[in-house]
């Protein structure tokens, strides 16, 4: 069920449906021209959607996919699985595939040594060691294919990643890894809000392991004001592509672009589109804490319906001149069934930026509703009874 809310954002501008998403604005009219293949811009805090280009399709996340290691392993951490002075050792396939003879990104550690998991954490985030993620996910799973396929993907979907696969613990060229840019994106997000600490690592411009200085691969820490991550990646099936983060204004913004033919043209893309949702956007705020949002309606209560509220401030990015059109739905299944508790989570309140959903956020129950009469009971299920009878020959149709 959907309720359509009546709202108001900023300088009286009317909050209502509209064909036009940002994707879809003309340049002229404020919008971003980017040649980016895919690509998506959000605001961590909301999670509000700026901007967005084939944000769905799948491709090869090439490294860009080791923030899902990462992420296992900052879980892991935080859960007391692991410490970060637990040693895993260098194996062979680890040393082969990851390390010196690979010839691709590596953290030089040495075949059969032993190395902690916070240095191969730098290793896999500041160098983008590809050995060093073999050696996580060796030591913490067994063998490299467990971890992705097992924990990595379990992981994932968890976090509401509900279409990303993962073969390898690193991104290299395998079919069977595949994100979009979209989920790339809430990754991200996540790993910022969740792990603060952790994501200091993704801001460190340089690690040194085996005598050998390497620096991050990340071109927007040297170029963006407030930049401090995340990820770059490159394989010849997916292209170029990058996730990266920066802080301007006590704003926080992240940019996911990939399939570009060239890393300068990686670079420039998320910087230019960094740059465009800072000079272009604000925070609005929809609706307050707790504050009422609306209504559900209730089977078999002494009520109705149940008020519904948001525990966190409902907010979302617009553009600064105002235009920003926007509609807000309360969705949720029901008619929810009495009795119903104060703060037991009802549904979701998401609003749509045109066709591009730009919130998403869970509503709960604002006050709690006691079971009805045996007679109120008896009515509502008369009425959901015909309700599910029209509802079935309207399919049918």
């Amino acid at each position: 069920m959907a309720a359509l809310l009546v709202l108001a954002v900023g300088c009286g501008s009317a909050v209502y449906a509209a064909n036009n998403s940002v994707q879809g604005a003309k340049k002229e009219e404020g919008g971003f021209d980017g040649d980016a293949p895919t690509a998506i811009l959000i605001e961590a805090t909301s999670g509000s959607v700026l901007f967005e280009k084939n944000a769905d399709e799948l491709r090869a996340p090439s490294s860009m996919m080791k923030l899902m290691t990462a992420e296992v392993v900052f879980h892991a951490l935080t859960q007391g699985d692991i410490k970060p002075t637990d040693e895993y050792r260098i194996s062979e396939n680890a040393w082969r595939r990851g390390g010196a003879p690979s010839g691709g990104s590596t953290m030089f550690a040495a075949i059969n040594s032993k190395v902690s998991v916070d240095d191969l954490l730098h290793g896999a985030i500041i160098q983008s060691g590809n050995d060093s993620c073999i050696a996580l996910a060796e030591g913490i799973a067994g063998n490299e294919r467990l971890f992705a396929t097992d924990m990595m993907t379990k992981r994932a979907r968890e976090l509401g990643l509900t279409r990303s696969t993962f073969a390898n613990s690193n991104g290299l060229p395998d079919p069977g890894n595949k994100m979009t840019v979209r989920e790339l994106a809430k990754l991200a997000r996540h790993i910022i809000l969740t792990y603060p600490d952790f994501y200091k690592l993704f801001g460190e411009k340089e690690f040194t392991w085996n005598k050998i200085r390497q620096q991050n691969r990340n071109p927007l820490l040297n170029s963006l004001e407030g930049a401090d991550g995340l990820k770059t990646g490159f394989t010849k099936e997916g292209g170029y592509g990058m996730v990266g983060s920066a802080v301007q204004n006590g704003i926080r913004l992240i940019v996911v672009v990939n399939g570009l033919d060239d890393p300068d043209d990686r670079a420039s893309e998320a910087k230019k589109m960094l740059e465009w949702g800072f000079r272009n956007f604000e925070v609005r705020t929809l609706f307050a804490a707790d504050q009422p949002i609306g209504y559900a309606r209730v089977f078999g209560g002494e009520r109705r319906s149940v008020k519904l509220a948001s525990r966190e401030p409902v907010k979302v990015m617009v553009q600064k001149n105002g235009n920003d059109k926007l509609i807000a739905r309360v969705v949720y299944r029901g008619p929810v069934p009495a009795p119903i508790e104060s703060g037991q989570p009802v549904g979701l309140i998401k609003v749509w930026r045109g066709s591009n959903i730009a919130v998403e956020t869970p509503v709960y129950a604002a006050e709690s509703v006691g079971k009805g009469s045996t007679v109120r009971r008896a009515i509502d299920g008369a009425s959901e009874l015909v309700i599910g009878v029209f509802r079935a020959g309207a399919e049918k149709l």
